[in-house]
């Protein structure tokens, strides 16, 4: 791996940890604020109404070299972590939560960008997927890592590693990312242009809603494999490592698929994955067995669409809206989280705290998210664009 995509990877593993670690660590942090656990699903909910805060920076930052826009975000992450750490209540929890996600959607933006502009051409998708590993990484080793220390120190612990990476990424980029030109500067309202086809909107709305569909689950995964699978909570820490492996395997894999075939039938296929995990968490007995096999597949299937959508949306917005469009993609994302954690607590409250039923609320969403690229990629990716992207494979 080329060290300037290392340390753009270094930046997404910090925010993807930030971002998911409260999967891991919410019972924790739900005794440690005194509320109960569907009230602590806004913990995560207001990181995700900061990524979506967040992005506006990037109106602001189009003349900026993405390199010390990238810098900026990572200082912003070691704020809003070190901050999470010293939170005494849940109010404060809150606002420091969305401190910390303030930068995840203008980090992604940015960072697909420069890995799309330092890519050989034809994988411009592996790149992304580069990239965006850390991410993964940071489910399959920084998340359990987190999820051990609350179990067996403080959950307060985790919070205060994640800024010391941060400044750790900072070196990183500053030694090893090259300097990479601003987008093409077309004012503010050029950023936004791209929006007004209506193709990115079929792509905002499919990663919205196929988001919110798994988070419906995602969001409870750790009482979930508790009350539902019967393992201890002690486990729950290797059940986050087995996601987080199922998330590197699915993003790699969706990277090289998008290089070979259509990028939004790519993403649809990877969303019918997530789409048939949620059915078996609805239908299917809960047990050792299944709540292991589950936790891998979604997570499999919840990051094989990253690199592909996250390069839609760069395409979507070529020639000055290229950071909005990939901030887009996160907002989406993120805003998916937020409503699929409440419409997941909602669930609960509504069926006795009865988890399976997470998979039934978000089914439908999942569904829609498939149907929406299903439908994008009929319209707007032909069979010759597929072909022209198809490259011989030695065997």
């Amino acid at each position: 791996m080329k060290k300037s995509l290392l340390a753009l990877a270094a930046g997404s593993f910090i925010l993807g940890a930030a971002e998911f670690v409260m999967m891991g660590i919410l019972p924790q942090a739900a005794a440690a604020t005194n509320v109960d656990i569907p009230t602590a699903g806004h913990y995560i909910s207001s990181y995700a109404l900061g990524v979506c805060v967040g992005t506006l920076m990037l109106v602001f930052g189009r003349k900026v070299p993405p390199k010390k826009l990238i810098i900026l975000f990572m200082a912003i992450a070691f704020i809003g972590n070190l901050l999470s750490a010293f939170a005494i209540n849940a109010p404060m929890l809150l606002i420091t939560r969305f401190i910390a996600g303030l930068p995840h959607g203008a980090f992604f933006g940015t960072a697909t960008f420069v890995a799309k502009t330092l890519a050989e051409p034809g994988k411009e998708a592996q790149s992304v997927s580069m990239m965006v590993a850390g991410q993964t990484i940071a489910n399959m080793l920084g998340v359990p890592a987190g999820t051990l220390l609350a179990e067996f120190v403080s959950w307060r612990l985790t919070f205060g590693i994640l800024a010391a990476w941060a400044v750790m990424t900072i070196i990183l980029v500053a030694l090893w990312v090259p300097f990479v030109a601003p987008v093409k500067d077309t004012g503010v309202k050029g950023q936004f242009k791209f929006l007004a086809k209506p193709g990115p909107w079929f792509i905002i709305a499919a990663i919205f809603t196929g988001n919110a569909g798994v988070f419906c689950w995602w969001s409870y995964v750790s009482p979930w494999l508790q009350k539902t699978g019967g393992w201890a909570s002690a486990l729950v820490p290797a059940f986050m490592m087995l996601a987080g492996f199922g998330m590197v395997i699915g993003g790699l894999a969706g990277g090289w698929t998008a290089d070979h075939w259509r990028h939004a039938g790519t993403a649809a296929l990877g969303q019918t994955i997530s789409c048939l995990g949620l059915l078996m968490v609805l239908v299917v007995p809960g047990n050792h067995a299944t709540t292991t096999m589950l936790t891998f597949w979604i997570a499999f299937g919840l990051f094989f669409v990253n690199s592909p959508q996250l390069l839609l949306m760069a395409e979507a917005g070529q020639g000055g809206g290229e950071l909005i469009a990939g901030a887009a993609a996160q907002v989406a994302f993120n805003f998916g989280n937020a409503v699929g954690s409440a419409v997941g607590g909602m669930t609960l409250n509504a069926f006795a705290m009865d988890y399976k039923f997470t998979g039934l609320a978000g089914l439908p969403l999942s569904i829609l998210g498939v149907a929406l690229l299903a439908i994008y990629s009929h319209h707007y990716e032909t069979d010759t664009d597929a072909i022209h992207r198809l490259r011989p494979v030695e065997v």
